[in-house]
């Protein structure tokens, strides 16, 4: 196995245990504080549901949209590049690049840290733009 294939492969794993550290960021909020905006959730408890959620529960739920608008573009296009066997050096260092810039994006995003949270964005952006142009040349040569 490619070192370049190792590397993708971690990083979606961890990219993963992101994401479902975040379903139970989500549901240790609405536990801790026994608030549930569903009904059925609310009834298993005895409790009422709530008009609104928690702010932690909806800053969470901000980073899975943005998680979803992101993490699918990096599964693909970094997939491509060690498909096509782009260049390796630059496929593992935006991997890398790419998956701690996300995992950097979320723990500002749950502090509500700016513009750090913004600065980790853009670096991720940078590395699904660093894909595109690692396929091009490839596809290129």
């Amino acid at each position: 196995m490619s070192s370049t294939l190792q590397v993708y492969a971690l990083c979606v794993v961890v990219l993963f245990l992101k994401m479902l550290l975040v379903s139970c960021y989500q549901g240790y909020h609405r536990l801790r504080y026994i608030a549930f905006t569903n009904p059925e959730d609310a009834a298993v408890f005895g409790r009422a549901a709530q008009a609104v959620e928690r702010p932690q529960v909806l800053r969470a739920a901000k980073v899975w949209a943005n998680d979803l608008e992101n993490i699918p573009a990096f599964f693909m296009l970094a997939g491509l590049a060690v498909a096509l066997h782009a260049a390796a050096q630059p496929t593992l260092w935006l991997s890398i690049a790419f998956t701690l810039a996300r995992i950097l994006h979320t723990l500002a995003y749950l502090r509500g840290v700016q513009p750090w949270r913004t600065l980790f964005y853009g670096v991720g952006v940078i590395c699904l733009v660093g894909f595109c142009a690692l396929i091009a040349a490839k596809l290129c040569t």
